[in-house]
């Protein structure tokens, strides 16, 4: 049985007064894996909930499959309800097509062939066995148990209530839900949240199992590599949204390929303008020859003379009327990629501490009962140190240790006069009423304020510059804390998870920016793709 597209058309949806979604029209055929990506704040969870019917668009359709799952952020269930029910509800679908494939069978084996009726419980029958087909639903028991298993929740027992899961159990357990029923288009917000590597690959290896539709939101730039057939980059841009075929991996050298083509465009038309500016600048001024007619010549002189000067009138209009056009045609500076200027830093500090070799951190047998298990560690003044572990292993309990925001047990020694950034998971600001611009030059100070303005860091939009702090969302509010960090990097810089709330190409701006060089930075992270590519030391937590 043919598998239904998902098809939108024009979707316009207005929220708090700012249009959200512009136009945008999408077409998800049967066998393709979208991924939607772009900042916060760009309408990916919003196209989601209009794509799934949960939200009306303001104007626009929405061709929906009738089998259409999305990954809600709670469960529609009390929390009573058992692991048993959700499961149930799961296999509801499968097992009413067995029981329809039995009644049919037995209808079929009771009514003659010759039975006019017999032709149309046989067409039934036809349809019912794709359908039970495309669904798997003669597996599906042995699905569920697999896909429990899969995502960690295998060795619950069924009459658990949600009420005694955590958040991110679950989040899982909507997860395998959806995966036990296999609806002909799945829309999943932030799928790989709450989910470890084995996890997440083996969410993975399900999504690219499905015959139907896939459109995935989310940040998690390893799930957009493993999976995705297609992106669309929700980010405002000129013609609006742009859809990249291919996975991660083919979108980052597109965007490569484009900001190489733009750079050397800016390049050819920055030496074209020079040029023709310094033509209808200088040759109106040039006269050939510059003396003065011989005896021979006066009869002659002023003719040539008047046609030397047309020729160059003709080019000094030409020249003008070019650089015009080119100054309507011409394109921006690209955006300067996020850097930290450790060149400056690392001067300084072998000023101050010429020869120093000692660590800037060390630990010796720390521990902070509860919450880090004993360990040592030493944090060199060039340090690139990523630190992983499972959840509740004590990564952000490390980085606050090492920040001296924690006390703990054992030895802790910090080189004299060390500054320490700590970038924390969540970030708080002591005057929210304050706008983002004078957080940001109060914090810094004018000077370094005007010398890093806040606008060239491409962390924040111009229109949020005018925000109270406030009012900035979670992800917002890093991105400003990460920008002070940016400004004026500390000799030891501490992040803790940097990649959440960031857009993926801001995620890989970020990684180029921790790449060699002076200065010490130590990230503790889950983020799979960043782990991957670490070309630094890495500590692992144990609990």
């Amino acid at each position: 049985m043919p598998q239904p597209a998902l098809l939108a058309h024009d979707l316009v949806r207005d929220l708090g007064g700012r249009r959200v979604l512009d136009g945008i029209s999408l077409t998800a055929s049967p066998g393709h894996r979208i991924g939607l990506i772009g900042e916060n704040g760009v309408g990916k969870s919003t196209l989601l909930r209009v794509l799934a019917g949960v939200e009306e668009a303001d104007s626009g359709s929405v061709t929906r499959p009738a089998e259409l799952g999305f990954l809600h952020q709670e469960l529609p269930y009390d929390a009573d309800a058992t692991i048993a029910v959700v499961l149930d509800e799961a296999l509801r679908e499968a097992r009413e097509d067995l029981a329809e494939l039995d009644r049919l069978g037995a209808e079929l084996a009771r009514v003659p062939e010759d039975d006019p009726a017999h032709r149309g419980l046989l067409d039934a029958y036809g349809r019912r066995l794709e359908q039970a087909q495309d669904r798997e639903s003669w597996d599906a028991d042995r699905r569920a148990a697999l896909v429990l298993d899969g995502l960690g929740l295998g060795a619950f027992g069924h009459d658990r209530t949600l009420g005694s899961l955590s958040g991110g159990q679950r989040g899982r357990l909507a997860l395998a839900a959806l995966l036990v029923r296999r609806p002909s288009a799945l829309l999943l917000d932030e799928p790989t949240n709450h989910l470890d590597d084995d996890a997440a690959a083996f969410l993975e290896e399900q999504l690219r199992g499905l015959p139907g539709t896939v459109v995935a939101a989310g940040h998690d730039r390893a799930f957009l590599d493993a999976v995705c057939t297609d992106l669309i980059d929700l980010d405002p841009a000129v013609d609006g949204p742009v859809r990249h075929g291919g996975n991660y991996s083919a979108y980052l050298a597109h965007k490569r390929a484009e900001r190489e083509r733009w750079e050397r465009r800016y390049a050819e038309e920055q030496e074209e303008w020079a040029r023709l500016r310094h033509s209808a600048g200088v040759s109106a001024h040039r006269v050939a020859p510059d003396r003065g007619p011989t005896d021979n010549e006066k009869m002659g002189y002023g003719h040539r003379a008047g046609r030397v000067q047309s020729q160059i009138s003709r080019r000094v209009r030409n020249a003008t009327r070019r650089l015009e056009e080119l100054e309507r045609t011409r394109v921006g500076e690209p955006p300067r990629p996020l850097r930290f200027t450790v060149g400056e830093l690392a001067a300084r500090t072998e000023e101050e501490h010429p020869g120093h070799s000692d660590p800037l951190v060390s630990l010796r047998d720390v521990r902070v009962p509860g919450r880090l298990a004993p360990l040592g560690l030493k944090v060199t003044a060039t340090e690139r140190l990523l630190i992983t572990g499972g959840n509740g292993t004590g990564k952000s309990t490390l980085l606050a240790v090492l920040a001296g925001h924690l006390p703990s047990e054992g030895e802790v020694h910090r080189r004299p006069g060390l500054t320490v950034g700590l970038l924390t998971q969540d970030t708080e600001f002591e005057r929210p009423d304050r706008t983002v611009r004078d957080t940001y030059e109060l914090s810094l100070g004018a000077q370094r304020a005007e010398q890093v303005p806040l606008s060239s860091l491409g962390l924040l939009a111009e229109a949020d510059l005018a925000k109270p702090v406030g009012a900035l969302s979670v992800g917002q509010r890093r991105r400003l804390a990460l920008a002070l960090l940016v400004a004026r990097p500390p000799q030891l810089l501490l992040l803790d998870e940097p990649t959440n709330h960031l857009s993926p190409v801001l995620c890989d701006e970020l990684e180029a920016a921790l790449g060699p060089g002076p200065g010490a930075i130590v990230v503790a992270s889950h983020d799979r793709w960043l782990r991957r590519r670490w070309q630094g030391r890495e500590h692992r937590l144990e609990r």
